[in-house]
């Protein structure tokens, strides 16, 4: 009874007549490598032989024809796998049967103990292709959910900036002579003095354009003469304080960042630790109080630029003389909205000055955290700037008010 030639080489010796030298094949032609297909009575065999490996399969032609031989053979459940007529098998060989196998192993395969141990080295160290799939809500949820960490992390890592600034303002009271009063006059030179022309020219125009469209309004009703309580609240209690507090936040509150982060960058930071300076009573504090005492007088002059381009528009526009503008404005704006205002521009000061630090310390030693802290430190401020007004809007909705 003859045995079939795909069972085990330890139970079977494979007895064959040579055929005549003619037919023999060549030793190129043996050693290409290539797989067959045969028919038994237990299914379908894919039978590859010849040597599996890089120096073979380094010509182009034998390349393709291989690449096309695989490709008319291509793998299904029903499909078995003889490998033991293969001479040599290097992992490049390995490989190729493992991506042709769609890295996965075929559900009957016969080979020798060496090929074997090939195919599990490939098999274990190659990685799948990763599945793109579409994220659901529930992963979607838990994505955000995992931002309240994060969130946690910033909200401990600020306030621990704010419990370190009361600690530095009490060593300041205890020892004056001990504080960096040159930074501190440094600093508010560059965040007051020299914001004084920007601040001025926007309050200027934003004054001219309110005051032009409130006119409009006004005129068909009759009251011209409530343009003056109109800009006069609008510029004293709201839009001067926000105004200036986005113009400083964008100006002083990125130069604070950026101070910072360079500090960062070039290790200065480090260096200062090192001499035992401390980053909060140097960095830190001079910048919030700087701040601090100049967004007050810095709003106060915006409202004033902002009224005086109201007042020369409703000259121009209802025929309301400068005169009865100045006479007018305080008995229609209490004093209380000025110190209002002069109050939460401090906030916003100090609030601007303690992002801008907090994103400056928190940049890592490269250009690219630079930008990327500099870009949050104003998006950040700016929120906080708006959100802390209508804050102050809902709180004190009934102060400044006949």
């Amino acid at each position: 009874m003859q045995r079939s030639p795909l069972s085990h080489p330890a139970t079977f010796r494979c007895m064959s007549v040579a055929p005549p030298p003619s037919l023999q094949p060549t030793d190129a032609e043996s050693d290409r490598p290539r797989v067959d297909e045969r028919r038994q009575d237990d299914g379908t065999w894919a039978v590859a032989a010849g040597r599996w490996t890089a120096l073979a399969m380094s010509s182009r032609r034998t390349w393709e024809a291989l690449s096309g031989n695989l490709a008319g053979i291509p793998p299904s459940e029903d499909r078995a796998w003889d490998l033991r007529p293969i001479e040599q098998l290097d992992h490049v060989g390995a490989q190729l049967l493992w991506n042709h196998w769609r890295k996965a192993w075929p559900e009957r395969v016969e080979m020798d103990s060496q090929h074997k141990a090939v195919l599990d080295q490939v098999a274990r160290y190659t990685c799948a292709a990763p599945v793109e799939t579409t994220p659901t809500l529930a992963d979607r949820f838990k994505a955000f959910a995992h931002n309240g960490p994060r969130m946690l992390f910033v909200a401990r890592d600020f306030l621990g900036l704010i419990g370190q600034l009361t600690l530095d303002i009490g060593r300041l009271l205890r020892a004056p002579h001990r504080a960096p009063w040159r930074d501190f006059s440094g600093q508010l030179y560059h965040f007051g003095t020299t914001a004084l022309p920007i601040t001025a020219l926007v309050g200027l125009l934003i004054g001219v354009v309110l005051a032009y469209l409130t006119a409009q309004q006004l005129r068909q009703y009759g009251g011209e003469t409530f343009i003056v309580n109109i800009l006069g609240l609008a510029l004293i209690r709201e839009l001067g304080p926000v105004l200036a507090a986005v113009l400083i936040a964008g100006r002083s509150g990125s130069a604070i960042t950026a101070q910072i982060g360079v500090m960062r960058v070039t290790e200065e930071l480090d260096a200062m630790r090192v001499m035992g300076i401390a980053h909060g009573f140097r960095l830190v504090m001079p910048r919030v109080l700087a701040l601090a005492i100049a967004m007050p007088l810095i709003s106060m002059w915006t409202s004033m630029a902002a009224l005086f381009g109201g007042m020369i528009a409703a000259d121009l526009s209802l025929d309301i003389s400068p005169a009865y503008f100045m006479s007018a404005l305080p008995r229609a704006v209490p004093m209380a909205n000025l110190w209002l205002a002069m109050s939460k521009s401090a906030v916003f000061g100090v609030l601007i000055a303690l992002i801008g630090c907090y994103f400056g310390l928190k940049v890592k030693p490269n250009t690219e955290s630079l930008g990327r802290g500099t870009t949050s430190s104003v998006v950040t401020s700016i929120t906080i700037v708006i959100l802390v007004d209508a804050l102050f809007a809902v709180l004190f909705k009934g102060v400044g008010f006949r």
